[in-house]
């Protein structure tokens, strides 16, 4: 049965979760992994994915993972925390039996595709060397394939909340066997508004089970979740969430709200990977475009687009074919990207603990990392109330598109003004439009190439009454993307017309 407050709170004789005492996490003299408790077969694996030594979150947690209590961990964004509930949790699990059709044996809920994506990425190659299944489930992605695996049987499954309620409403997984259940950025859940079907999420889990909270910040409403759902945890912080940006350096940009595109322009034509934020998923698009049109390759990334097109948007600016990435908040803590430079605020953030969140894809695992923040003079004093809410103090100056300072601090440029066509998401970027167009003079609807459903010859093209496109607009060409044969004025600075 689960354990209801009433019976939490006598097991752990308190009423507030955060009376609890937190144990800083040491960062020098770290011990070897060896030496926290896991099997030779598992230090055996990390040794061949080049893991060697554990990062401060990893040495605090494991040894009490293993030891089956419950725990809540704080840490920052990028510090570890996934191989930190990872390895317990594959060594609980290794040497049990085997998972029963439709029933894991252990439970990763993550708030979204992208963020479950990467923890089963993290952990799969090494689960699977020691036997343990791996397998993700989430929205947008095949539910077929997802049943089909649970049927066979899964260790340890890694969801999002809204597909696993959909594959038990289905009958298609039970979570009855579940031994350790895990919530990895539990703060984002709440944030998201997830809380209500977590927790029925958790109520369908043994109430005997291990459960594991980690977290970048910690909060009223994932006090909730301690409160209900875990029995006398002990608590790693690596330190607090201000700390989190202490490996950044912080810049506030003012600039008048027509400039704002030219400085944004040449901050995102710097060398190396950028990563942009703004507000809404039709700006996330609208910049990309902007920015391909002076000569800079962006990609969009956000909540509207299907999980093939955000894969394949991430898989180009993780391999540096496309260096910047505009994104919105809500794919902000999907993105693990490595040597992310710069983080850009094109819009700035909700609050200071959104700004920490975006903020977090640079300067991970260490590594130094640059923030920028753009202001208009009318944003000027909430971001000030929101960056002092964050632990931030920020250098701030007035800049100009051209202004050396952008030059000096971000190593920013003026982009060519040569287009840079970008290519659609939702195909490789080897079926361009002018390619696909050289198969037919009338390219299908849907995108596929003549072989897979254009038209038979013998059927004749659709009539322009009917709908049929002329063959000399089937496809951009190589003059401008007006087809007129003009180039594009060059650029100066300022936002392409809308």
């Amino acid at each position: 049965m689960p354990r209801t407050p009433k019976q939490h709170n006598h097991a752990r004789g308190r009423s507030r979760w955060d009376d609890l005492p937190v144990q800083t996490v040491p960062t020098e003299n770290l011990p070897g992994f060896h030496e926290l408790g896991l099997s030779r077969g598992l230090i055996s694996a990390l040794v061949r994915a080049g893991i060697e030594t554990p990062f401060p979150i990893q040495a605090a947690t494991i040894p009490d993972i293993l030891t089956g209590r419950d725990l809540l961990g704080r840490a920052a964004t990028g510090s570890g925390k996934t191989l930190a509930f990872g390895l317990p949790l594959i060594a609980r699990l290794e040497a049990g039996q085997n998972a029963a059709p439709r029933r894991p044996r252990g439970l990763v809920l993550v708030p979204t595709r992208e963020l479950a994506m990467q923890v089963t990425d993290a952990i799969s190659p090494l689960a699977q060397a020691l036997g343990v299944s791996v397998r993700l489930v989430a929205g947008g992605l095949p539910i077929g394939k997802q049943i089909s695996a649970l049927e066979r049987g899964v260790d340890i499954l890694v969801a999002t909340p809204g597909r696993l309620v959909d594959l038990i409403d289905r009958r298609s997984c039970s979570l009855s066997d579940i031994e350790v259940t895990v919530l990895d950025e539990a703060d984002h859940m709440a944030d998201l508004g997830f809380l209500p079907v977590v927790r029925q999420l958790l109520d369908l889990t043994p109430g005997n089970g291990q459960r594991l909270l980690f977290s970048a910040t910690l909060d009223g409403d994932v006090g909730t979740l301690v409160d209900h759902y875990l029995t006398d945890p002990v608590v790693h912080a690596v330190s607090s969430a201000q700390a989190a940006v202490d490996t950044m350096t912080h810049h506030v940009f003012r600039t008048q709200h027509e400039a704002k595109f030219g400085v944004v322009a040449e901050i995102a034509g710097r060398p190396g990977r950028s990563l942009l934020f703004v507000r809404t998923k039709h700006g996330a698009e609208r910049l990309a475009k902007q920015l391909g049109r002076v000569g800079v390759a962006a990609g969009a990334l956000h909540g509207g687009r299907t999980q093939a097109q955000r894969n394949r948007a991430l898989e180009a600016f993780r391999e540096g074919s496309v260096p910047v990435l505009v994104a919105t908040d809500v794919a902000a803590r999907g993105i693990h990207v490595d040597d992310v430079s710069l983080v850009l605020h094109v819009d700035p953030p909700q609050d200071g603990k959104d700004y920490l969140h975006r903020s977090g894809r640079t300067a991970r695992a260490g590594e130094s990392g640059m923030v920028v923040l753009l202001v208009t003079p009318d944003q000027e004093r909430t971001a000030r109330r929101m960056l002092t809410d964050a632990g931030v103090r920020p250098e701030q100056r007035d800049i100009v598109p051209g202004d050396d300072a952008v030059a000096t601090i971000t190593g920013g440029r003026r982009p060519s003004g040569e287009e840079i066509r970008p290519v659609h998401a939702s195909r490789p970027a080897h079926e361009s439009r002018p390619a696909r167009a050289a198969h037919s003079s009338h390219p299908s609807r849907s995108g596929r190439p003549a072989h897979q459903g254009a038209r038979p010859a013998h059927q004749g093209a659709r009539p322009a009454h009917q709908g049929g496109r002329p063959a000399h607009q089937g496809a951009r060409t190589a003059q401008g993307a007006n087809g007129k044969g003009r180039a594009r004025r060059p650029y100066r600075g300022k936002a392409p017309a809308r």
